[in-house]
């Protein structure tokens, strides 16, 4: 089975752990609104970046909030672990099964991830990732999810979260030049308003 062949079957796998599993909470929206749109970005930086592994990029995207759906409370160890295992018994090597997980847990960290010495393939999906938020629902979903919450807190937990993203997570340029309107407009709607409307 070909390194293709396998990063389908891992992203159907987690497709439907997705889509299936009632206790992680983002079910109804996580395959098409978050990781979809994460691989579409990552596949056009991967046309950029012609040096980068494209099957371990797409690996990476879908196995980068693997231990989110099977554990939220636990989800960077369960990554690591239970990410690890379902890859060893899909069938992919050890050698492949250790750097995609080294890459995550890097990817995590978000630390120098701006640095010359970090593989692209970290780089693009660290930035497709927080690009993909600025994308669709992301953040309106933040709101669904927590109704019981004070507007005033949903609106810092996503202007926390949108400056996290934006700025150790979006470490390419051209996700920094595409986005960047999309990243103001979402500081806007959170009260960030700019001191003239019209220009």
């Amino acid at each position: 089975m070909t390194m293709t062949d396998l990063v389908k079957k891992f992203k159907n796998h987690v497709t439907e752990l997705s889509n299936n599993s009632k206790d992680f909470i983002h079910h109804e929206w996580f395959v098409k609104y978050h990781l979809e749109i994460v691989e579409k970005i990552a596949l056009e930086l991967c046309a950029v970046y012609k040096n980068a592994d494209k099957d371990l990029v797409i690996l990476m995207v879908w196995l980068h909030d693997y231990g989110k759906i099977i554990d939220f409370t636990n989800e960077h160890s369960m990554t690591l672990t239970a990410g690890k295992d379902k890859l060893l018994e899909l069938g992919f090597s050890q050698d492949i099964s250790d750097k995609a997980i080294n890459y995550i847990e890097l990817l995590d960290k978000k630390e120098s991830l701006e640095s010359d010495s970090t593989p692209i393939e970290i780089k693009i999906v660290s930035s497709a990732d927080g690009a993909a938020h600025l994308v669709g629902p992301f953040f309106h979903l933040w709101w669904y999810e927590n109704p019981k919450q004070p507007f005033q807190q949903l609106i810092k937990d996503n202007i926390q979260k949108s400056t996290i993203d934006w700025e150790k997570k979006i470490v390419l340029p051209e996700i920094k030049k595409a986005f960047e309107q999309r990243h103001n407009f979402l500081l806007e709607q959170a009260g960030n308003f700019p001191e003239k409307f019209l220009l």
